[in-house]
C-alpha cells in the first residue's frame, strides 16, 4: 500500500501510479464494433480521476469473436480512429491506456447463448452448456487465421496509440478453451498434452510481440 501512488515503469511506459482499471465488458459499442461517446465519458472520467493504467474492455479481433453484438472491435481499420480519440483524451489526463484483445470462441454472442449471426468457433464441437450453440471445431488452417487476426488487431492498436496490450486467455474464451480438457478434446498438435493445449496461445503471443513495439508492455491474462 505505501507504494500504491508511486510511479511504475512497465518496459518504457511510465505509469503515474500503480492503480489499474481492469477491463470490464460494457456492451455499449455499435454493432459495427465502433467506440461511441459513451466510451469517451466512461474511460476519460477514470483517467481524470487519477487511474494510472486503464485497460479497455474485451476488444474483439474478429466480428464472430465478440462476447455480444455490441462489443468493441479492432478487426477493421474503420475502428481505429474512434478508439484513438479515446486513447488521446485519456492520455491528455495523464493516464496510460491498454487494450484487451480477445476472441470469445464458443462463448460468443452470450446474450443469446451462442446463437448469433454466425456459428461460434472453438477447439472442439462442444457447447459451453446444454442450451448453448454447438461451436465449429477450428481446423489447423483456421487457427492460422486466428493468429493473423490477433496480429492484425495489434497493428491497429499501435496505430490507435495504445500504451499496452493484454491478450485475453482466461474466463472460458477461445484461447482459454484450448487450455482446458473440458473444451479441448483434440487429438492433433493442439490437444492432449499441456504443450499442445498451449500451442495456440504461444503462437498468438509470438505473432503479436514482433508487431508490438518492444518499449511497450505485452500482458497475458490467464
Amino acid at each position: 500500500m505505501p507504494e500504491l501512488f508511486s510511479p511504475l515503469m512497465l518496459r518504457e511506459v511510465s505509469l503515474r501510479n500503480r492503480i489499474m482499471m481492469s477491463p470490464m465488458c460494457m456492451y455499449s459499442a455499435g454493432e459495427d464494433g465502433l467506440a461511441t461517446d459513451w466510451h469517451l465519458a466512461h474511460y476519460v472520467s477514470r483517467a481524470n480521476g487519477g487511474v494510472g493504467l486503464i485497460i479497455t474492455e474485451a476488444t474483439a479481433v474478429e466480428a464472430r469473436g465478440r462476447i455480444s453484438q455490441v462489443d468493441l472491435g479492432l478487426w477493421d481499420d474503420a475502428q481505429i480512429e474512434p478508439v484513438a480519440r479515446l486513447v488521446r483524451l485519456c492520455q491528455e489526463q495523464g493516464a496510460k491506456v491498454g487494450v484487451q484483445l480477445a476472441h470469445a470462441g464458443r462463448k460468443a454472442w452470450s446474450a443469446r447463448r451462442g446463437f448469433g449471426p454466425v456459428t461460434p468457433v472453438g477447439p472442439s464441437a462442444i457447447p459451453f452448456a446444454d442450451d448453448w450453440a454447438t461451436p465449429h471445431a477450428l481446423t489447423s488452417a483456421e487457427l492460422d487465421q486466428i493468429e493473423n487476426a490477433f496480429a492484425a488487431a495489434a497493428r491497429r492498436a499501435e496505430a490507435a496509440g495504445f500504451d499496452a496490450i493484454e491478450i485475453h486467455a482466461a474466463h472460458g474464451y477461445l484461447l482459454h478453451e484450448f487450455l482446458s480438457p473440458l473444451s479441448n478434446t483434440r487429438d492433433d498438435a493442439y490437444g492432449g498434452s499441456l504443450e499442445n493445449q498451449s500451442r495456440l496461445l504461444l503462437r498468438v503471443v509470438d505473432a503479436v510481440r514482433p508487431i508490438w513495439p518492444a518499449r511497450k508492455p505485452l500482458l497475458v491474462r490467464l
